[in-house]
């Protein structure tokens, strides 16, 4: 058994980040990962960016198979530097193979050569998370069935693609493979759709998607998945009455659950909550001492940035003064990568009314924006929420073309505690969407 100086479990954007980190600082570091093809972790490999290369080309208008050839391509490339970026590290070893727990700083790697066991003195859980694939009768077993991942990996467009889950995941996919020219069929059980977003800007994005090729089935119950004839039939129920979909392609999009099953946790003292995330104080340490949980596998916002986030953190406390925190980690902006985007940070006026939190609002249409004119999409809407005391903005919600850009504008505005003034009278570039920001900000609805 070899004692190692840290040991990181998976090749993921924090992991990775801490490992180069780690080198440089001329530590020992042991990189286990149980895939070549997840060099570089989720994000450059089935998650982040191989999705978003397919929804700009599908934007653009190339076809399926030309989309997918260019996509596969950025990863490989994206693989290949990635894993030079640690291999070619003195003090990195990468290992190929399965990591699991037989104590709470020990573990065993099953290589292709056999299993080889570790001691860490530091460790690092970094295994990010998976698709999971609801419990519904013939789908887990059914031929058609797809997941975020493995719907970036067809060969061929699905004629008849019928997806589960209205939430952010399913919409991205609804609204690229609608773009790309599949038949989209969105079905959920619940009624209300986008239930986090005020209802008007819901109302929007539902209404585009529509128009895009979208149809929605919302508040069905999904009875089962079948297979006959070589034809694949989605069975849903509303009100007693019965609908069957016909499908080249189901995919589950019903979110991500931390990937801790096989690592172990049971013989060691590491804690995890019942949807199997592990627990980590606001310095991401787990119920044993010397053991961290980065990224996606520790449960909540399952973000490439958080990730990073993590990594400063723990950058922090180990070569740093320790003042980072979870807990003041600040605002955390997201995008939707819908057509157009729909971005938003801090509060929607759907959870200030929740708090009884006061505010101005601020609004205006996309189409009241120049720079919509020239990119030919006038669709959607910018939010702005302030608090009329302080004159700080509370939050916003974006959902216009080139919103996932501008959006970091307003997080930045937001940590730093500037006035929404600030915004208001910048003097911007034209045209830019950024310089709506001059007209939303003039006066409150």
């Amino acid at each position: 058994m070899k004692t190692v100086q840290n040991i990181i479990i998976g090749f993921g954007k924090g992991g990775k980040t801490l490992a180069k980190f780690l080198a440089q600082q001329g530590e020992e570091v042991l990189v286990v990962e149980k895939s070549r093809e997840m060099y570089g972790g989720t994000c450059i490999n089935i998650a982040c960016l191989p999705s978003k290369r397919l929804i700009t080309e599908a934007a653009r208008g190339t076809d399926f198979a030309t989309a997918i050839r260019g996509k596969r391509e950025m990863v490989a490339q994206l693989r290949d530097k990635n894993y030079h970026m640690l291999a070619d590290e003195d003090t990195i070893t990468v290992l190929d193979g399965t990591a699991h727990f037989t104590s709470d700083h020990t573990i065993t790697v099953d290589t292709a050569t056999g299993p080889q066991e570790f001691t860490g003195k530091r460790i690092f859980i970094n295994t990010g998370a998976q698709p999971t694939v609801p419990a519904i009768p013939g789908l887990q077993e059914s031929p058609a069935l797809l997941t975020s991942t493995s719907a970036m990996e067809l060969d061929s467009l699905p004629q008849k693609l019928v997806i589960i889950g209205a939430g952010y995941i399913g919409l991205e996919f609804a609204s690229m493979f609608a773009e790309f020219g599949a038949q989209v069929t969105v079905v959920d059980h619940h009624q209300e759709f986008l239930p986090r977003e005020d209802a008007d800007v819901a109302a929007m994005v539902k209404a585009n998607l529509e128009q895009a090729g979208v149809t929605f089935r919302l508040g069905v119950n999904i009875n089962q998945v079948s297979t006959a004839n070589g034809q694949t039939q989605v069975e849903i129920s509303r009100d007693g009455h019965t609908t069957q979909l016909v499908a080249d392609k189901i995919l589950a999009a019903t979110g991500r659950r931390p990937a801790t099953a096989k690592l172990g946790l049971e013989n060691t003292g590491i804690a995890v909550d019942d949807r199997g995330a592990i627990k980590v104080d606001d310095q991401l340490h787990t119920t044993v001492p010397g053991v961290w949980a980065i990224g996606d596998v520790k449960g909540g916002p399952q973000f490439t940035y958080i990730s990073l986030d993590d990594f400063r953190i723990i950058k922090d406390e180990l070569f740093g003064n320790g003042t980072r925190r979870i807990s003041n980690r600040g605002v955390v902006p997201t995008s939707v990568f819908i057509e157009p985007p729909l971005a938003q940070v801090g509060l929607t006026e759907k959870q200030a009314h929740a708090q009884g939190q006061d505010y101005l609002l601020f609004k205006l249409p996309v189409a009241a924006i120049p720079k919509a004119k020239v990119l030919k999409d006038q669709r959607g809407v910018l939010k702005m929420l302030v608090d009329p005391q302080t004159k700080l903005i509370l939050g916003a919600t974006l959902y216009a073309p080139e919103a996932h850009e501008i959006i970091n504008m307003v997080a930045l505005a937001m940590r730093a505690k500037l006035p929404y003034t600030l915004l208001r009278d910048q003097v911007y570039t034209h045209p830019t969407i950024s310089e709506a920001f001059n007209d939303l900000l003039k006066k409150p609805q």
